[in-house]
């Protein structure tokens, strides 16, 4: 995160980063913020976080499907995922042929061009 602070970005990427653990209800962390409070790009990133990693392999796990996915996504939508990140991401995952392309531990998100 110090690495972040002195290097001069067009974002206040440092913050995006320190939020990414953040969720919409308060009960993230480190500080616990809560919906506006969080950062919008710091809310895409939690969902892109959370869908590379539940549909990549893990150590300890085997990816999970894209509908697990969806459920996930549904479910805490507003609650831990910002709604307007989580209404694009759906319309990725379900309507633009939204694939995870991986190589050992490192992925590659595969789509066709969104519309909003």
């Amino acid at each position: 995160m110090e690495i972040l602070k002195v290097i001069k970005f067009p974002w206040p990427l440092a913050n995006i980063v320190l939020q990414h653990q953040e969720r919409m209800n308060g009960t993230g962390y480190p500080k616990g913020l809560y919906g506006d409070e969080i950062m919008l790009e710091a809310g895409i990133l939690v969902v892109a976080d959370m869908v590379c990693t539940m549909l990549t392999d893990r150590p300890d796990r085997p990816a999970c499907s894209i509908e697990q996915c969806i459920d996930e996504l549904e479910i805490n939508k507003g609650s831990l995922y910002e709604k307007r990140v989580v209404d694009v991401c759906m319309r990725l995952l379900l309507e633009k042929s939204y694939q995870l392309k991986t190589r050992g531990h490192a992925a590659s998100c595969q789509h066709k061009p969104l519309s909003i």
